[in-house]
């Protein structure tokens, strides 16, 4: 028995790393990160544009496939906001049923987008989403497509001035069309855009030259500004791409930093690009030609992370053209949809740009369970509490096995406290009587464990599932609980909101943790109080600390854990009855505010 405890004991302070690094570090993050995206909202069009040494406005970026060169910006407005710098462009417009925003005719970037189903808090009034912006903001953030010739660079770049169409618009049934032309090149590109997030860039390259001309499609993601990372080994955010047979390649903000430049495989197949938490953009080459990639990390004047790639070069004939397609992913990483881009267009391990975690054996099947009892039943919280319940099901005969174990074992704790004191000075002599004693009643010392040992990869999984699933963003349950991935936001300290003070998360303690800690402690005093006082005061003061610490933890997860325990009470309170096992409960609780007799 004693075996049993100190095994429990080491499995919830494992369970305790995890909910002190979620408490300690964070939330603290979290914190910090929506401060600085409220401090770079306030500074926007505070960023004066560097300028060379020769005094000409110019954008610090390292031009692809390798070359040093700088590629040329046209002249960028200083001190300017989003909106005052998205109107001093030439655009067309950007409008679907999932996006706004506008195509910048100055190198055909993507670098205006919003998300419109995906607001920057609970509130349907609050703004929405902004994934890319502008080079000349401080969270400057865009796609570009262009095209180069081997040994001369871009000849259709970044500063490239293409034409549309008057009252040209972007919507997801109607594309648009630019044309720009460069020396003996004329291009003609073709930009669409479905009903969700996915850009398809479709070049004709003309040559109307003289001379055969080879040219390399290249497309890079610039970036000037990262998120807060808000959990390391729990979420990626940084570089990513699958690179042919190599597989899925993952650089951090912090490796890239200092690694300067990674050079990834040559490779047909495969995509790369920039990941957030719930969003990602992503170039796509096209599937059936090979292409050299690379990430990169400029420190110039204004640093900045780059994701770039160039195809194999094309060669096109005089009089003759030739096509060129990729790719753009810009939007929110939806599970379905992204799982239907893989499917549907070949691309090859697409859905790994969702990070399921090494353990996506089991996060993947928890997520598609909630989300389909979600779709029958419209409310994430009840297919929690409903998938809970499956799981206790799956796992009851077990479940009932270890109950069962566990209240024998307590039929027979005279006799093991018997034989403590008959051989409390022969450890080894004790032990074997105790094993038969087990043996001849047939109960196993470890079927405690197996409860707690279910619940922990269950708990990870959820915890994955609420943290990095955009389907889990904002999605309500009932009452005060608006958004499952966040903490319940209530507190004790201000009686739950009654007390008008704004407290600091570490007392964010409420309603939902309240009732974890109290299903946690009635459940722990089910069983006999441990002799030893070291054990003691750990069962004492477990519930209260994890009540604590799990009030940082989504609400979501502490919903199913307070659930789980209310299950487990149940289920081992009517298994003890029916073994014929005292429960505890009643007893502890009176032992537990009894006054101690002091001892002379």
């Amino acid at each position: 028995m004693e075996n049993n405890r100190n095994f429990l004991i080491a499995m919830a302070l494992s369970i305790a790393v995890l909910v002190g690094w979620q408490f300690l570090v964070v939330s603290p993050r979290m914190e910090a990160q929506q401060q600085e995206a409220e401090r770079i909202a306030a500074e926007q069009g505070s960023l004066q544009t560097p300028q060379t040494s020769a005094g000409t406005d110019q954008s610090d970026i390292a031009a692809p496939s390798g070359r040093e060169s700088v590629i040329s910006s046209p002249q960028l407005p200083a001190a300017q906001d989003r909106e005052a710098v998205i109107a001093n462009g030439n655009r067309v417009p950007i409008d679907t049923p999932e996006l706004s925003g506008s195509i910048n005719l100055t190198g055909a970037r993507l670098d205006d987008l919003r998300l419109k189903n995906y607001h920057e808090t609970v509130d349907e009034s609050s703004p929405t989403i902004v994934l890319l912006s502008p080079e000349q903001l401080p969270n400057g953030y865009f796609s570009e497509n262009g095209i180069l010739v081997p040994g001369q660079g871009p000849v259709v770049g970044a500063s490239t001035e293409w034409q549309a169409e008057d009252g040209a618009r972007l919507t997801h049934d109607s594309p648009v069309t630019l044309t720009a032309s460069q020396g003996d090149l004329t291009i003609r590109r073709t930009i669409s855009v479905d009903d969700h997030f996915m850009f398809t860039i479709e070049d004709q390259i003309e040559n109307t030259g003289s001379e055969a001309v080879s040219v390399s499609p290249y497309g890079r993601i610039v970036r000037y500004s990262k998120p807060e990372v808000a959990a390391a080994y729990v979420l990626f955010e940084g570089l990513l791409g699958v690179f042919g047979e190599e597989g899925l390649d993952e650089v951090s903000y912090s490796s890239i930093e200092d690694d300067q430049r990674v050079d990834q495989p040559r490779s047909t197949g495969g995509w790369l690009g920039i990941t957030d938490k719930y969003w990602a953009t992503t170039l796509i080459p096209e599937g059936n030609r090979a292409f050299e990639s690379r990430f990169l990390y400029r420190t110039g004047q204004r640093p900045h992370y780059q994701t770039e790639f160039v195809t194999d070069a094309l060669t096109v004939q005089p009089g003759e053209s030739v096509t060129s397609l990729t790719r753009n992913f810009a939007g929110a990483k939806v599970v379905d949809r992204i799982e239907g881009y893989e499917e549907a267009l070949e691309i090859r391990q697409f859905g790994q740009l969702i990070d399921w975690g090494w353990f996506y054996f089991i996060t993947r099947p928890m997520f598609y369970a909630l989300d389909y009892i979600y779709t029958l039943i419209g409310n994430f919280g009840v297919a929690i509490l409903i998938v809970t319940v499956i799981l206790k099901l799956f796992f009851f005969p077990l479940a009932n096995k270890s109950y069962k174990s566990m209240a024998r074992m307590k039929t027979v704790q005279p006799k093991i406290m018997e034989l403590r004191e008959r051989f409390k000075d022969d450890k080894q002599k004790q032990q074997q009587e105790m094993m038969r004693i087990y043996k001849e009643e047939k109960i196993n010392p470890a079927a405690g464990c197996w409860p707690i040992l279910i619940q922990i990869p269950v708990f990870f999984a959820l915890y994955k599932v609420l943290y990095v699933t955009i389907e889990m963003r904002h999605a309500p349950f009932f009452g005060w609980i608006q958004d499952l991935a966040a903490p319940d936001p209530t507190s004790i300290f201000n009686l739950f909101g009654l007390i008008p003070i704004e407290m600091p998360y570490i007392l964010m303690v409420g309603v939902w943790p309240i009732l974890m800690g109290i299903t946690m402690f009635i459940q722990m005093r089910l069983n006999p109080t441990p002799p030893d006082p070291t054990q003691q005061m750990i069962f004492t003061w477990m519930p209260v600390i994890f009540t604590f610490m799990l009030a940082s933890f989504p609400a979501g997860l502490v919903i199913y854990w307070t659930w789980n325990n209310f299950l487990s009470i149940i289920q081992q309170s009517v298994i003890m009855k029916r073994n014929g096992a005292k429960i505890e409960l009643w007893d502890n609780l009176r032992g537990l505010f009894r006054r101690k007799e002091k001892t002379s």
